[in-house]
């Protein structure tokens, strides 16, 4: 039996041309999630490994749909061979019923990781550069600098607890926390 896997990583991508690529290749099971590729955290992935049979093959769209780390990649396609089923990627052509789509799948698995580490480390020097021109990333504070001298005077002074400060500023009390331990 043909059993396929569909993963998108945000809440914004659609399921639709996976499934369709996966039933028109002959899969009678689709498991489908939303989850990232890096996360072996995966309960649709673990429910398909585990119904596995002899003969069996899993059949993914594309080979980054699968896993984007290369160890990780290794480790679910070492469960399948276990179970005596194969792997199929439609995309890159990857058949591991065979030798040379084994080696291939490996080959195309470095390249999905080493992808994802560029991806990684462009990231990383793009927030390194906002961070050298001021820029901050995260969330907008809810209150401002002057606020927030506010409640800590007020619950210095003992005028308004720390619950108080909070309901009034509306904020939650480990806010109200955070700003009086930085103003220690």
């Amino acid at each position: 039996m043909k059993c396929g896997y569909v993963r998108i990583s945000t809440q914004d991508q659609d399921t639709q041309v996976q499934v369709a690529a996966l039933k028109s290749a002959g899969c009678k099971l689709v498991f489908e999630e939303q989850a990232s590729g890096g996360r072996w955290d995966r309960p649709e992935l673990q429910r398909l490994l585990e119904q596995l049979r002899l003969g069996d093959t899993v059949v993914v769209w594309k080979l980054d749909r699968l896993s984007r780390s290369l160890k990780d990649l290794l480790t679910i396609l070492e469960k399948i061979e276990i179970a005596g089923a194969t792997f199929l990627s439609l995309i890159e052509s990857i058949d591991t019923s065979a030798p040379a789509g084994r080696m291939m799948m490996q080959i195309v698995g470095s390249f999905a990781e080493f992808e994802r580490a560029m991806l990684r480390e462009r990231t990383k020097n793009g927030l390194d550069a906002a961070r050298k021109e001021g820029r901050v990333g995260g969330r907008r504070p809810k209150l401002t600098k002057k606020q927030q001298d506010e409640i800590v005077s007020l619950v210095t002074s003992g005028k308004k607890t720390g619950a108080d400060a909070a309901r009034l500023f509306q904020v939650h009390p480990s806010t109200v926390s955070r700003f009086l331990a930085k103003d220690k």
